[in-house]
């Protein structure tokens, strides 16, 4: 019976997660410190475009779009075009990849990581809440608050580097699209990469 109740609760769980990032509905708003220690609000934000990027530098997809820059390409480009970068780490303090805030800091400091903030999700929380299931996993919300893309990086779902040039990047796209005023072409895509380490 605890095994059915504990399903049970798992899959509305779940679901309720499912429910609260459609796209085209409101980004659940949420509070989280960043690896400096400072709090960090996603509705501190609302009237910007902001990105949320579910990261693990332990990952090889991670690795992948870090280690030959793409990542930090479009944190540069878009920041500097006033969109908001949140990278979201949901790793577990259980799990080997855990890395604590100053590690994760300085790790991110060698790549020259370019995000407005870097957030620590411990428990998991915002992970869940999102239902953020790889790294990377990434997400748009517009200047009203609302999910307007939800999913993968790009359409080439391996850990190789060289794939990157003929990727359709899905959110440079978006953004693109998001910032001159037109609908997004493609709102949600398969997410790819490790998944999240929530135990």
């Amino acid at each position: 019976m605890r095994t059915f109740i504990t399903f049970l609760a798992t899959a509305t769980l779940a679901a309720t997660a499912h429910a609260a990032i459609q796209v085209g509905q409101a980004a659940p708003d949420f509070t989280l410190t960043d690896v400096n220690g400072k709090t960090v609000k996603l509705g501190d934000y609302k009237g910007k475009h902001v990105v949320l990027e579910w990261t693990n530098p332990n990952c090889p997809f991670v690795v992948k779009h870090y280690g030959s820059n793409n990542m930090q390409g479009l944190q540069s480009a878009y920041t500097g075009k006033g969109v908001v970068w949140l990278a979201v780490n949901s790793t577990s303090k259980g799990h080997q990849d855990y890395m604590a805030p100053a590690d994760l800091s300085k790790k991110l400091t060698t790549w020259k990581s370019a995000p407005t903030s870097t957030l620590m999700d411990t428990d998991g929380k915002v992970g869940q809440l999102y239902a953020a299931k790889t790294t990377p996993h990434m997400y748009i919300v517009d200047p009203q608050g609302k999910l307007v893309y939800a999913g993968g990086i790009d359409d080439k779902r391996s850990a190789n580097p060289a794939d990157i040039p003929s990727s359709k990047n899905f959110v440079k796209a978006a953004l693109d699209e998001a910032l001159a005023g037109k609908p997004i072409s493609v709102a949600t895509s398969t997410p790819y990469g490790c998944s999240v380490k929530y135990n």
